[in-house]
């Protein structure tokens, strides 16, 4: 097994709960979602967002309108729509769900789940 194609699955599958979040907080230039997904080492490829954008707004989950530029040609500001900040709600209750669930796994020892027990390469070296 490749680590890097595990990593990227991982990223993959919470690549739309973190658009919606960036989009939650306020119309949103598609190049700034870019850019904060990239910093936080979600997604690295711009080829990856557009379609994402498109479905989401085919869903009824975003929408956006075009806003005139001074420096260039009409830019498309995207927005949750009602559904859209509904969709979220739920989307963030599965994933503390998720994260608690994973903490609870990984924090298991010996029949034990410990508290500050964290992975360590030697524990689980070969």
């Amino acid at each position: 097994m490749n680590v890097e194609n595990t990593q990227v699955q991982m990223r993959k599958g919470i690549l739309e709960f973190c658009i919606l979040h960036i989009i939650s907080r306020g119309e949103v230039y598609a190049s700034d979602m870019l850019e904060e997904l990239t910093a936080a080492k979600i997604m690295v490829v711009e080829g990856t967002l557009y379609p994402l954008l498109t479905r989401l707004k085919n869903a009824g989950l975003v929408e956006y309108k075009w806003v005139e530029s001074v420096s260039g040609p009409p830019r498309k500001y995207y927005t949750l729509t009602d559904t859209g900040k509904q969709f979220l709600v739920e989307l963030q209750k599965t994933w503390e769900e998720l994260v608690s669930s994973t903490q609870q796994i990984i924090q298991h020892k010996n029949g034990n789940a410990s508290e500050g027990n964290s992975f360590t390469e030697e524990e689980y070296a070969p």
